[in-house]
This record gives structure tokens, sequence and C-alpha cells, in this order.
């Protein structure tokens, strides 16, 4: 990538919704460079239920990347160790890994990013009641 600062952040991405936006534009304040690591069909299905995830990959793709804060979007296979995220984000080589306050997978986040000799940042808090699942699950 050159010189351009690149900031990797990872997520489902399902049911995009305001607190998804502002995290992802947060994100690439910190960069030139906002590349989105997108979990496929079957990890969706098995972090989120078994109505999930209402969008295919290949739409949440598209749907992020309409928005002016992503760069790029990487489709993952499904993946099973820690490993093999370690060793995609290696491949990648970001600068910055951004995440969420309140992520349950933070302490992964900081390990691959030590590991890709990237810095590790949060640039939001979980913001307002924002979240897929409850969204859906009030319909």
């Amino acid at each position: 990538m050159g010189t351009k600062k690149i900031v990797l952040v990872g997520g489902c991405f399902d049911v995009l919704h305001p607190g998804h936006v502002i995290f992802l534009e947060k994100a690439k304040e910190e960069g030139d460079f906002l590349m989105v690591l997108l979990e496929p069909d079957q990890k969706v299905k098995k972090l989120k239920g078994i109505k999930r995830p209402v969008h295919s990959q290949k739409e949440r793709a598209k749907v992020l990347l309409a928005l002016k804060s992503v760069d790029q979007v990487v489709m993952l296979p499904n993946i099973e160790t820690e490993k093999e995220y370690n060793d995609i984000i290696k491949k990648i080589k970001p600068d910055v890994i951004a995440a969420t306050k309140g992520d349950k997978n933070a302490r992964f986040h900081k390990r691959s990013a030590n590991l890709a000799g990237a810095k590790f940042k949060y640039v939001t808090n979980i913001i307002g009641d924002y979240s897929t699942s409850r969204i859906l699950n009030s319909r």
C-alpha cells in the first residue's frame, strides 16, 4: 500500500445501523485506508443464531463498500482458529487495528495487533442502543 496508513476492522455487519457507520467513520480517521474483514455467513449464523445472517456476505460487502469510509472489504472464508485470523492479518500488515470499547473480542484484537506490529485502538464506545440483534428481535 506504499505509504498509506492502513486501518483494519472486522465484523459481521449484518443489517447495517448508525452504530456501525459511526464506528467505521471513526476507524477511518485513524489512517488513510480502511479495510474491513467481513465474516462469512456460516460464522454469522454460529455467532448470531439460526435466522442470521439476514444478508449474505456478498450483499453485506456491497453495502459496506457503498460507505465513503470503507476502502476495501475482504470476504473471509470460514475460519476456525485464531492462528488463521492472525496469518491473514500479518499478510495485510495494518498500522492500526480498531475496535469498539465493549467488543467481546478486544483481547484477540490486541494480540493480533501485537503480532502484526500494529497499534490497537478503541475508536468508539458502544453507541446508544444500536444492536442488530436487538433491532431484529423487536420486529
